[in-house]
């Protein structure tokens, strides 16, 4: 703290011949060396509106479980946007985290709707600027999107760096992208996100006209800036482009063998690394930090049927998941439209369990694959105590940690994929056919195996497309007797 105030101290001096954007940069840069402290802004819009009492929402929320369990339709959840805000700002202090940031204060305004120049009003901008030179924080985070004008009358009253909940999500993305696929897509996010907020006012903004009171200087910045952005824009999404048409190849590849897909989604942090890796032996990095998986992975798991599929593992999703992201995430996501099956995984322990649920539900919906075949599995349940652990039907219990109810995930996976179903068929193979006896036992679940002669007969449990190739050693009922 007291090599930053030392910092400041020094810059004062040159602080007037800087604009107050260089001046940001200056000290975030020298900020990123001693560590970040930021002031979080939280804004609840709800003030003002009727609330339900604690123990008004638990009374509610067990009528909802109780009619369930009765054979009933529950009352519809309430809708996504309204999570309770405890919970919403515990998520994104969890953000700001991950982001690396440490949390030197939290100030909180409740108010009906949003102020336009400042979102939150003069006298809470006046407490937050106290905030930020009491605390000595480099930072400012807005758990709420700031527009244009918003941003720029923030950053007037303050001299540190003032970021949004999207500029906040993106920087995030930013940290943990690995491929040259991801960081293709965070840049291209962050440009559509900034070209909209490039301002500027007075004579800079004027330009070469060909009349009375339109000629200007020329090209200014702001024009200079926007035209590079644009082309940039441009040549990332022929990357991009690039990178969906080699997706398209590898995936006709191996289409041409019928391996169907399954893919992984589910809030952020809600353990789906954890889980790919504990049912494919896997090991892609898994942590409690938000987003920490980015890139998409894909393994090989052999289900106990024999047959086998490929895992994706995807980015998770968020509350208000910036729309930039789902766009320019696409080529990623391409995945999860691919997929026969989805497997929402799902934290049990959550408070915000339903919360959640529905949150993820709008970003498939946007995706246009809300109508998949979904298996919604319910992780964590290690955490939970035997008196809690009431699960709804069609609902699958499992700990990625622990182990326990993953056998009973991948027989729900086995049953569940529909393109390539199983058959129980009876074969009578004669032994000079070994190579037809191998492929079947490599692909399927032998039972009943007896030798007659030079005849094999048993039962093979197994997908479509494999026991189809050998109908001419299908064994007939009548045949047999």
């Amino acid at each position: 703290m007291a090599e930053l105030n030392q910092f400041k101290q020094h810059a004062g001096a040159d602080r007037l011949k800087r604009s107050a954007a260089e001046e940001r940069a200056l000290l975030r840069a020298r900020q990123e060396a001693i560590g970040e402290r930021a002031v979080l802004v939280c804004v609840d819009f709800t003030a003002g509106k009727p609330r339900l009492s604690p123990i008004a929402a638990q009374a509610r929320a067990s009528a909802a479980i109780d009619t369930e369990r009765a054979g009933g339709s529950a009352p519809a959840a309430a809708p996504a946007a309204d999570l309770d805000f405890e919970a919403s700002l515990a998520e994104f202090q969890e953000l700001a985290r991950s982001a690396g940031a440490t949390i030197a204060a939290v100030v909180i305004q409740r108010r009906g709707k949003p102020d336009p120049a400042t979102l939150v009003g003069a006298g809470k901008m006046d407490e937050i600027v106290a905030t930020v030179a009491s605390t000595g924080a480099s930072l400012v985070l807005f758990d709420h999107d700031l527009t244009p004008s918003q941003a720029r009358n923030v950053e007037e009253r303050l001299p540190v760096t003032v970021i949004d909940r999207t500029q906040l999500i993106l920087d995030i993305f930013a940290r943990h992208a690995r491929t040259r696929e991801g960081m293709l897509q965070v840049e291209l996010a962050q440009l559509e996100y900034s070209l909209p907020r490039l301002g500027g006012k007075g004579k800079s903004m004027s330009q070469t006209g060909g009349g009375i009171g339109t000629r200007g200087p020329g090209e200014t910045q702001l024009e200079t800036d926007r035209r590079k952005i644009r082309g940039r824009l441009d040549r990332i999404k022929q990357q991009l482009e690039a990178v969906r048409r080699i997706r398209r190849q590898q995936r006709g590849r191996r289409e041409a063998v019928p391996v169907p897909t399954v893919a992984l989604v589910g809030y952020t942090n809600a353990g789906k690394s954890t889980l790919f890796n504990a049912i494919t032996g896997a090991e892609v990095l898994a942590s409690e930090r938000m987003f920490a998986t980015l890139d998409p992975k894909l393994r090989q798991l052999t289900l106990p049927s024999r047959r086998k599929v490929l895992l994706s593992d995807t980015v998770g999703f968020l509350r208000h998941l910036p729309h930039a992201l789902v766009t320019s995430f696409r080529a990623t996501l391409e995945e999860v439209e691919r997929a026969e099956l989805l497997i929402h995984v799902r934290d049990a322990a959550s408070p915000t369990l339903e919360e959640q649920k529905a949150q993820v539900e709008i970003v498939l919906q946007e995706l246009d694959v809300s109508e998949k075949p979904t298996l919604q599995v319910l992780n964590k349940i290690d955490l939970l105590s035997e008196e809690s652990r009431f699960f709804l039907p069609g609902e699958i219990p499992v700990s990625a940690l622990s182990g326990e109810g993953l056998t009973d995930l991948l027989y729900a996976i086995d049953a569940a994929l529909t393109s390539d179903p199983l058959l129980e068929v009876r074969f009578r193979i004669p032994q000079a056919e070994g190579r037809v006896i191998a492929a079947i036992e490599r692909g399927s679940t032998i039972n009943g195996q007896r030798f007659e002669g030079n005849l094999v007969y048993f039962t093979a449990l197994g997908p479509n497309s494999l026991l189809e190739r050998y109908r001419r050693f299908w064994l007939r009922e009548e045949a047999e007797e």
